[in-house]
């Protein structure tokens, strides 16, 4: 016959369970609250966490001139006037070529559409001139239609892109301070912090800046790995403006999903009115190649190695951070998650039992024969 359930082991598994659901239910509501008010203060944490990003790029040459005997302040403002100098001859690298080639390619959007309605007007579609001139009236009727929408919407664009002047300025003033004060601040903090406070933040916080500093380098290096190959692709294809389309690929890299999405839209519609719809399609088919190559081979196997994150941790992270906040998750995603693997090996290491030593069996001393 079966053993019969004890009643006592029954009712203390049933205790325990309902302690542990209810202890996590108690942490799930912190964590609501903690991101609430996350939410509620977005406008400062933002341009505090882009302030830290811009640090760990910058922090090595600062680290460099501080330790060459130049004042702490003056090692920081000629990093960051260099850092705004850099920022400046990336994007007239952008602009410049663009500019002095817009002519060449307007024209060559002109002859593109001009193609393709005259593909349109072929076999197999048969589309006439008058369908091809009803749709644009429909379209145009339409536009007229939804002003008021798209008023909207440059209103909100326009402020979109005043916040992020904000932003820029606020993480610019941000990675400042913290070049010229950052190795005063665990010092700083332990003092104010009481008990063992004092000792386990600091840790945590030199633990994660580290952490931080290998995300902004993995990203970095993912970003140069695409310019190049994707600037390779595009140099054997004699595509032109080949070194600003890979600097916006390297840019536009430290924005998941949509500039990748950006650049390689720009990059194929520069190929189809300049070389043809062929040589597009070529172009378009390297970035997806790319794209792919770096989403699920070399991203993870660069960023699982430098912050000691797993593959799949880096993929489903990535994935939910973009269904929870869109854009800034994603970008957010991997680093949030290699931080709180910092704090939980710090509570590994805090609570965990010290190994035992293995015990060995002593030789016992010889039995001594009575004479």
């Amino acid at each position: 016959m079966p053993a019969s359930l004890s009643s006592t082991k029954t009712a203390a598994a049933l205790r325990t369970s309902a302690r542990v659901s209810a202890e996590l239910l108690l942490v799930l509501v912190a964590a609501s609250a903690a991101l609430w008010l996350l939410g509620r203060m977005w406008s400062v944490v933002w341009p505090l966490i882009v302030g830290l990003f811009l640090t760990t790029l910058t922090w090595p040459l600062a680290r460099f001139l501080r330790r060459h005997g130049w004042p702490a302040a003056l090692a920081a403002s000629v990093v960051t006037v260099l850092f705004l100098v850099v920022t400046a001859g990336i994007v007239a690298l952008i602009a410049v070529p663009v500019a002095s080639q817009s002519g060449e390619l307007a024209d060559g959007v002109v002859q593109g559409i001009q193609r393709v309605r005259e593909w349109a007007a072929g076999p197999p579609l048969n589309i006439g001139d008058d369908q091809i001139t009803g749709a644009f009236d429909t379209a145009v009727a339409r536009l007229q239609d939804s002003i008021g929408s798209m008023l909207t919407a440059v209103v909100t664009g326009v402020s979109t892109v005043v916040n992020g002047v904000v932003t820029a300025v606020l993480a610019l003033f941000l990675m400042f301070f913290f070049l010229k004060d950052g190795p005063r601040f665990l010092p700083w903090l332990a003092r104010q912090l009481p008990g063992r406070l004092a000792t386990d933040v600091p840790v945590v916080a030199a633990r994660s800046w580290e952490t931080l500093g290998a995300f902004v380098r993995s990203q970095a290096f993912v970003g140069l790995l695409d310019a190049v190959l994707i600037g390779i692709g595009l140099w054997f294809l004699d595509v032109p403006l080949v070194l600003p389309l890979a600097v916006l690929t390297f840019v536009s890299a430290f924005v998941p999903i949509v500039g990748a999405l950006f650049a390689g839209l720009v990059a194929v519609l520069i190929a189809l009115v300049s070389n043809g719809l062929t040589d597009a399609l070529i172009v378009l088919a390297v970035i997806v190649v790319v794209q792919q190559l770096e989403g699920n081979v070399f991203q993870p196997m660069i960023q699982s190695r430098g912050l000691g994150l797993h593959a799949a941790v880096v993929l489903l992270a990535v994935t939910l951070g973009g269904s929870l906040a869109g854009i800034v998750g994603s970008l957010l995603a991997v680093p949030a998650a290699a931080l709180i693997g910092v704090v939980w090996n710090y509570l590994r290491e805090q609570l965990g039992e010290p190994p035992r030593e293995p015990e060995t069996d002593e030789p016992h001393p010889p039995a001594t024969v009575p004479s």
